[in-house]
């Protein structure tokens, strides 16, 4: 008995597979170096297994017989099985204990749910889940890793898997601020050689159907003279690319205009927070902003500032103020939204509005980069009136500011009053602000909010804010509040400024408010120290909020202030009667260059304004609550919770070797000849509507099919040549054609069930 042997070389040689890889890894690499997922390159160091695993499936499909839907269908379910599994180790992994797949799969879930329920159910601008990020990212990988592999091995159409895996790549590199010049030359090369190689193939397969020849003798001809062409073009374009000084794409982009960011705020929520990407623009959104672990703003230019030459020297540009703290971001309350016409009072029946004494006026125009910082208006502390129509959101019954956005583009002209310190009745000063009291209006308690979880009582935070208080020279508001600024100065015993503490989060911070976790590891950036100031001096009563914009550019003599992206901050702004809102930086050091107030004279306080109803803000931990009801996980018996859904989805696994192992070895069990292998090709091609019409010859038809299934060419020559030379030329077939027929007709038996795929091409074809 002859033992049946299975060929280890594919068709179309190893090289290909090397050059499918070479491509697939490529991207892979790309996508791993921007460290899209938290800012850590480690967490998807998995992409690279994914990526093979399912270029191996789309590999793996055509040379068992399997179609293209069949393949894709038995991909899906393995990375329906694989992605989650390896998902749910990253996100159990660091802690040193040994978990179960159970429990890997449920981590998964768990983030996954989690992060539906932040994002889609309490609609919040943020998630601190990370685990859906990697799972989606590693089916990416994987889905168009299998779709050029089967393009290529399948298909025979590799400029398909090109296309496809190009975009991603490009893609890639048009979101990461680093140099990843390396991968587009590694790709383009492999892609070359990848078009190169499979020409070649065609061309020799070609030879062979027509009998002209050697097909060997056009490999090594093709082959040098596509190696010469590619090394000239990649040579030549790194040439060009280090010498060329004009950007031909520049113009491309700058026309996108203030839509782009507006419109990039109702998904930004959605896409994770990358370590090397770019900023697209000043994203600061009146509904809300996030407290991450990474402020990574750039050089780019956001926007210019003529102002005139006698303008107070260190404006901070004001973009957008928020009440509502919910542990780990800052909301606006719903807003009422009025529309102001140019030049009118923006904040005529606003709280937030001031009188002229004790202020000046000061009249700037703001020109907006390209496509930079939306429509929102941006002026220091009291705008008045913008040269363009506005819409203006005022939330509370006090109607406080929230932000203002023009319905114009281009520059706009600003009128603001600006406080001018000093010791004259109604001039801040130091003094002035010390006798200004506490006889705060009652619509200002949206100010006084803190969360349940916000400072847990024992914590971290909670114990630092009594220190801070028991140390404080006085709990007078403008005393304390002082006070905390100066020790939360940077880089001091109590904090150090550091804007990348994203590790620090993953492990120490979980479940925790941002105050909590910035008390307790005791590093951060702006976010961090404006919000555990304010949230500290509400917790004492003093009425405060948190502040979006830019800190002071630098200013040339003729009055043009140049504010970049790298100048985006947050800062706090404290409430004081009879003055209004008087600006804060905590975070210090070089970037609050605002001169101190002069001492002065004590003033008497302002009155009260109208009360208001408070609107009681959602716990801190309901978002926990919340997660693990809708979820349906709970944290105690998870694995036996997810334990059904893992049986099924081993069983899932199981059928699927199963059936492909079976569609592997189905077949005719006995010997066969050339007339019943031809005889099986045509009766299920027949059923399918692709019978022979009476004109074709054996060849014909064979060629004719083959352009239907590419896949199956080799198998459809060996059978139309065994017909041929059986039926005319009476030729005994031997034994290790025999078998060669007998593994041909096999394969064929599944790959002709594809065809009920292609019932639109019936009338076409044969």
């Amino acid at each position: 008995m002859t033992k049946r042997r299975i060929p280890l070389a594919p068709s179309e040689g190893w090289v290909t597979v090397a050059l499918v890889a070479i491509l697939c890894v490529t991207v892979t690499w790309a996508i791993d170096d921007v460290r899209l997922v938290l800012g850590q390159g480690g967490l998807t160091d998995f992409l690279m297994p994914m990526a093979l695993a399912g270029m191996l499936v789309g590999f793996v499909g055509p040379k068992v017989g399997w179609g293209r839907w069949t393949t894709y269908a038995v991909g899906a379910g393995f990375a329906a099985l694989i992605v989650p599994l390896v998902t749910g180790s990253l996100l159990r992994d660091g802690s040193g204990l040994a978990y179960s797949i159970g429990e890997w799969y449920h981590a998964t879930a768990a983030s996954a749910s989690t992060a539906v329920v932040d994002l889609a159910v309490r609609n919040l601008p943020y998630t601190t889940q990370y685990g859906h990020y990697l799972l989606v990212l590693g089916l990416i990988v994987w889905a168009t890793s299998m779709f050029a592999s089967y393009a290529v091995f399948g298909h025979h159409h590799p400029l398909n898997a090109i296309v496809a895996l190009g975009i991603v790549l490009l893609v890639t590199m048009s979101v990461s601020i680093d140099d990843q010049l390396r991968y587009l030359v590694v790709f383009s090369i492999a892609a070359l050689l990848l078009l190169i190689r499979s020409h070649v193939l065609e061309e020799q397969g070609e030879w062979i159907r027509r009998r002209i020849g050697d097909p060997a003798s056009i490999s090594s001809i093709y082959l040098r003279g596509g190696t010469a062409f590619i090394v000239a073009a990649v040579v030549g374009s790194l040439v060009l690319t280090g010498t060329a000084s004009s950007a031909p794409l520049q113009s491309a982009w700058s026309g996108v205009g203030a839509s782009l960011v507006e419109l990039g705020r109702s998904w930004q929520k959605y896409l994770p927070a990358g370590g090397n990407t770019i900023s697209f623009g000043a994203d600061f959104d009146p509904s809300g902003t996030s407290i991450g672990g990474l402020w990574n703003p750039s050089q780019t230019e956001e926007m210019t500032i003529t102002l005139p030459a006698d303008a107070p020297k260190d404006l901070y540009w004001r973009a957008v103020v928020f009440d509502q703290f919910t542990g780990n971001a800052w909301r606006s309350s719903t807003p009422q939204t009025l529309s102001r016409p140019a030049g009118e009072p923006v904040l005529a029946g606003s709280t937030d509005a001031v009188i002229d004494v004790g202020h000046q006026p000061l009249t700037f125009t703001v020109t907006p980069a390209a496509g930079r910082t939306g429509r929102l208006v941006f002026s220091p502390l009291t705008p008045t009136g913008v040269s363009q129509e506005t819409s203006v959101s005022l939330i509370g019954d006090g109607a406080y500011l929230n932000a203002i956005q023009r319905r114009g583009d281009g520059p706009y002209t600003v009128n603001a009053l600006v406080p001018v310190a000093g010791e004259e009745p109604g001039q801040l000063s130091q003094s002035a602000l010390q006798a200004a009291g506490t006889d705060y209006p009652k619509d200002i308690s949206i100010y006084l909010q803190v969360p349940d979880g916000a400072i847990p009582a024992g914590g971290e935070a909670d114990t630092l804010l009594k220190g801070l208080k028991a140390a404080s020279p006085s709990m007078n508001p403008f005393v304390f509040a002082q006070y905390l600024t100066s020790r939360f100065r940077v880089n001091n015993d109590l904090f150090t400024y550091q804007s990348n503490i994203q590790d620090l989060i993953i492990k120490r911070c979980n479940g925790i408010s941002s105050v909590e976790c910035f008390a307790k590891i005791r590093v951060g950036f702006c976010q961090y120290y404006a919000t555990t100031m304010a949230i500290f001096l509400r917790a004492s009563g003093i009425p405060a909020r948190v502040v979006n914009g830019f800190l002071p550019g630098e200013r040339t003599k003729a009055g043009v202030e140049t504010i970049t992206n790298s100048q985006s901050h947050e800062w706090v702004e404290v409430y004081f009667p009879g003055y209004g809102w008087v600006m804060f930086d905590p975070t210090g050091g070089d970037l609050a260059r605002a001169g101190p107030l002069p001492s002065g004279k004590p003033v008497p306080s302002g009155s009260a304004r109208p009360s208001a109803a408070v609107l009681p803000l959602p716990s801190f931990n309901d978002r926990n609550d919340l997660a693990e009801n809708v979820s349906g996980l709970g944290s105690g018996g998870a694995v036996a919770a997810a334990g059904p859904f893992i049986a099924i989805a081993v069983l899932l696994a199981v059928i699927v070797i199963a059936l492909g192992f079976v569609a592997w070895q189905r077949g005719p069990r006995r010997g066969t000849t050339a007339d019943q292998a031809y005889r099986t090709v045509t009766r299920i091609a027949s059923r399918f509507g692709f019978a022979p019409r009476p004109t074709q010859t054996v060849y014909e038809y064979a060629g004719a099919l083959g352009e239907v299934l590419p896949n199956a060419r080799p198998e459809l020559e060996t059978v139309a040549r065994a017909k041929v030379e059986t039926a005319y030329g009476r030729t005994m077939l031997e034994s290790e054609r025999l078998q060669a027929l007998r593994e041909a007709e096999r394969r064929l038996r599944v790959s002709l069930l594809s065809l009920a795929f292609r019932r639109r091409e019936r009338r076409r074809r044969p």
